[in-house]
């Protein structure tokens, strides 16, 4: 899985690019499409509009642990790897039937909180028990939404392309075929939305930090994003039914 989008979307950190400073090896998103294009054939891409893209392959999946699937509804777009160990329960609470997949249980509890609740997101996610890394991106509304679960169970990888555009992908490989030094794994237990940032859903009023990780000489080797479960943020205010779930407003990471 890979997706990438315009930082007019979704900026990433600027934190992830500290690795490779004075490294010019990052590709563009369109240089990224196509690479993946040549390295999964048999995949599926979902071209969206200023070059932006979601892209699947079942190369190399682990169907009985770690399943991926792709859905679209109503112009959302969801891909899913991991599963939901309480997916019965969150049927019936999501008025679903019991064929619904994890991925449309994801694409329904997004709506809802796009559409109707009073609370914020984090409330939302911490009810998704299991293995699990999910991107969700909301083409009319120009909303993203990821998640990773409180264990890290499903390899999830972030990164900054050549022209500033955030990827996401499962695959360490590809990801840094595509962007270098220029990625971090997304931490665990935490979830992104473009326009309000990185925060931990099971530690919501705690700001998740950057750590930069040095080599012998000194020089930035890695970025690690952790939970600082010493810095307390103010409450974060929950929102009436009328208001949309992605303008609260979360701390974003420094």
């Amino acid at each position: 899985m890979l997706t990438a989008f315009e930082k007019g979307i979704a900026k990433p950190p600027e934190d992830l690019s500290l690795p490779s400073m004075g490294f010019q090896n990052s590709k563009t998103r369109q240089e990224i499409a196509e690479m993946l294009r040549v390295a999964w054939p048999e995949g599926t891409m979902y071209s969206l509009s200023n070059g932006n893209f979601l892209a699947l392959s079942h190369e190399d999946e682990s169907p009985t642990t770690h399943p991926r699937s792709m859905l679209v509804v109503d112009d959302v777009f969801c891909i899913f790897i991991g599963t939901l160990e309480n997916v019965c329960d969150l049927r019936r609470h999501y008025g679903l039937s019991r064929q619904a997949t994890e991925a449309m249980v994801v694409v329904e509890a997004y709506k809802v909180l796009r559409d109707r609740a009073p609370y914020p997101p984090d409330q939302v996610i911490r009810d998704l028990e299991g293995k699990f890394a999910f991107i969700l991106f909301d083409a009319k509304g120009g909303n993203l939404f990821t998640a990773r679960d409180r264990d890290g169970s499903v390899n999830l990888q972030w990164a900054i392309a050549g022209d500033g555009s955030l990827v996401l992908s499962d695959n360490p490989k590809i990801i840094t075929e595509a962007c270098g030094k220029s990625c971090a794994p997304f931490p665990p237990g935490c979830i992104f939305m473009n326009g309000s940032g990185l925060m931990s859903f099971d530690h919501p009023l705690h700001k998740v930090r950057a750590i930069a990780r040095e080599d012998g000489d000194g020089n930035i080797s890695a970025i690690v994003f952790q939970v600082d479960l010493l810095t307390r943020l103010p409450s974060i205010p929950r929102t009436g039914s009328a208001a949309n779930w992605a303008d609260v407003n979360f701390v974003n990471e420094e």
